[in-house]
């Protein structure tokens, strides 16, 4: 046996440490952290059996996928079953979610430091949310997925809705953080509807839910070739969850609310889990979206537009979580757009049997799987960066920050690097994937035929956005630590966060430099997607070797493109918020403007579900409500009246008499005569 069969202690670790901590936390002291040590423990135990299970994969297994299952439960002929499964894509979700949560606990224990006994309550929590994350990452079907899937719903439930009470990161709100987390969970429970009804017809469609049998490149020719219909449907329907959890156009919206709860929880939500899942899912479920290039396209519009309207959103946002929080629904709109154009291009060449096509698309899934681990290191150190600032000065509002670059060194470097990441500066980690990404798209432009506009107004989005990632992200950054300092909520800054915070900051601003560069050793072979002797197989392609896409990027004239819209957006930031020579209330009219007026209220999507939840959602409840109330129960208070009235009745012929039941008696022979008498008559007689 190898470490890779080792694979289902990966999720079960940390799931052990949410029951111990979850039972006995209280007990284990504050020593403990009321349970928070063992679950940091438990979950670097997790990371280190991923790392063995990855590389006994990568060194013993590699390419072909490691899959073993058991018998879960059987109905009718179908047989359920459940397992794991490992492949370059598992093996990636397992190494950084593990690894990103395991910081992200230890910086917990001094975030969470006052909050007493409330710590046990936390860290079981965010085990069993890691719980979910590992556990989607190694399974073996879409069913079990789905499970884990909901594990994640519930507890994303519960940890933004931690702060419902009274507390500065809950604005002093009780109902604040209640009620982000009611939203967040309902919108999402609407797209892991779609989820599971696309699961439903997906398996009517192909008989199984494991992974073996519905990637089958076979298997899916003869599902499509019977019923393309249902394949469709299907697919359509699994994307609409994806929507939920991934919070793309339009169940957008409660994603930014959702920064009600604490930071870590926002850092685990937007880099380590959750919204990686509906990235996961669509990378997962390639094979199936390829049987369609529409679903392809609609894929990448989809990522496309939501790139782009949630950048706008953080352009003249003033909290510093709401911003990171923008920035994270535009950035998994690049992973949309980059999956769900070369997917296009795949698509496209499987129909036409053009197989470079295939090849070009298969780039488009390393470009997306490489922004997804990059986001993932990135944006965990923005999240826990400003939650260095917001535990130092006690506000999120960037105008009671500034000039804490010398107050808090640490934080303000490492923050840096992490902003200057996702603006896509040249050599660091996000440089490499977005450029990556729109080439990808640019390419599908040139190869797409009669519907070549629409990737070339994607493209265009796709470097505006990128613009204003820089121009938000700097204008952050510049806000928070230069300039002169505003005091924050009291007055004073607390200075650096302790050891306990600053480290992960340390080591997370090293993977947001460098991994990157993962793209010149292999990243493109490893993690490609093709169709290799007739079945879907993630990893075994060609990479190129060496320094060829350092050399590729920087001899595309598409890059350069991208370069000075970011250095432009970047003097652009420090001329309004550091210099001052350029005054941004001249282009918004002091906030008067109606374009500033509307991303402020983020294009007014809250009202829009407002008036639809009212509309039609208070609508239909009414209904239900009525039909509960006066149908159904109505029939059965009117049945259970009728019994009693008819016991009722016949009490009142129990009068104790004998004469009366002597009536009775002879009564009911003289009707069974006079019954037995037509009845005999009806039928003619003898």
């Amino acid at each position: 046996m190898g470490f890779v069969d080792l694979a289902w202690l990966v999720p079960l670790i940390p799931c052990l440490c949410f029951v111990i901590v979850g039972l006995f936390g209280t007990k284990m002291g504050e020593k403990t952290a009321y349970g928070g040590l063992l679950v940091v423990f438990g979950t670097a135990i997790s990371f280190l059996i991923a790392l063995l299970v990855s590389y006994d994969y990568f060194t013993a297994c590699y390419p072909a996928a490691v899959e073993s299952h058991i018998l879960w439960f059987t109905i009718g002929g179908y047989e359920i079953n459940i397992g794991y499964y490992i492949d370059s894509l598992s093996c990636l979700m397992m190494l950084f979610a593990s690894f990103i949560s395991t910081l992200i606990f230890v910086y917990s224990l001094g975030y969470m430091h006052d909050q007493e006994m409330r710590k046990r309550r936390y860290f079981a929590e965010v085990a069993l949310f890691l719980t979910g994350m590992l556990g989607l990452a190694v399974s073996s079907s879409l069913l079990e997925l789905f499970i884990f899937w909901e594990v994640m719903g519930l507890c994303s439930y519960l940890l933004i809705g931690f702060w419902s009470f009274r507390h500065p990161e809950g604005d002093d709100k009780a109902d604040n953080a209640a009620s982000a987390a009611k939203k967040a969970f309902l919108v999402t429970r609407l797209g892991d509807v779609c989820l599971m009804g696309g699961l439903f017809i997906l398996f009517l469609a192909m008989g199984s839910l494991d992974y073996t049998v519905v990637f089958n490149a076979d298997n899916l020719a003869a599902a499509w070739a019977a019923d393309s219909g249902k394949l469709l449907l299907a697919a359509l329907l699994i994307f609409g969850g994806v929507i939920g959890k991934s919070a793309q156009f339009p169940l957008l919206d409660w994603l930014p609310d959702a920064m009600a709860g604490p930071t870590t929880v926002s850092a685990l939500i937007h880099a380590a889990t959750m919204v990686k899942a509906g990235v996961y899912l669509v990378a997962r479920c390639f094979p199936l979206f390829c049987m369609d290039k529409d679903i392809m396209l609609f894929v990448a519009i989809i990522g496309g537009a939501t790139a782009f309207f949630t950048a706008t959103m953080a352009m003249n946002n003033m909290n510093i979580k709401k911003v990171l929080a923008y920035s994270t629904l535009s950035q998994l709109g690049y992973m949309f757009l980059s999956l769900g154009a070369g997917g296009y291009l795949v698509a496209l060449g499987m129909e036409t049997g053009e197989e470079h096509l295939m090849v070009i698309g298969a780039l488009g899934y390393t470009a997306g799987c490489l922004h997804m681990a990059n986001h993932a290191f990135f944006k965990a150190l923005l999240f826990l960066c400003s939650g260095s600032v917001i535990h130092s000065t006690g506000t999120e509002d960037m105008r009671l920050m500034g000039g804490l670059k010398e107050k808090m060194p640490k934080t303000a470097m490492t923050m840096l690097i992490g902003t200057l990441s996702i603006a896509g500066f040249p050599f660091f980690a996000g440089f490499f994937s977005k450029d990556l990404v729109l080439d990808v798209v640019f390419e599908t432009f040139e190869e797409s035929g009669s519907i070549s506009w629409v990737f070339i107004l994607l493209w265009i989005l796709g470097i505006v956005t990128a613009f204003m990632t820089a121009f938000y992200m700097f204008r952050l950054w510049f806000m928070t630590f230069m300039g002169e300092y505003k005091g924050g909520a009291h007055g004073h800054c607390h200075g650096e966060s302790p050891n306990c915070m600053t480290m992960p900051l340390m080591v997370l601003s090293i993977f947001a430099f460098a991994f990157g560069f993962t793209l010149t050793f292999g990243w493109d072979g490893v993690f490609t997607i093709g169709l290799v002797d007739g079945a879907w197989l993630v990893g075994g392609g060609e990479a190129e070797s060496g320094l060829h896409w350092i050399v590729e990027l920087f001899t595309n004239w598409k890059t350069y493109v991208t370069i000075v819209l970011v250095l432009l957006a970047i003097y652009l930031a420090h001329c309004m918020y550091v210099k001052g020579t350029m005054n941004p209330g001249k282009f918004n009219k002091d906030g008067k403007s109606a374009l500033y007026t509307t991303i402020s209220n983020r294009w007014y999507f809250p009202e829009l579900y407002n008036q639809l939840s009212w509309k039609l959602g208070y609508g239909v409840a009414k209904g239900v409500d009525f039909f509960d109330k006066q149908v159904i129960d109505g029939t059965v208070n009117g049945l259970s009246s009728s019994v009693v009235g008819g016991g009722d009745l016949m009490s009142k012929a129990q009068d104790g008499h004998v004469q009366s039941y002597a009536i009775i008696v002879v009564g009911g022979i003289v009707a069974l005569f006079v019954a037995a008498a037509l009845l005999f008559a009806q039928f003619g007689g003898l």
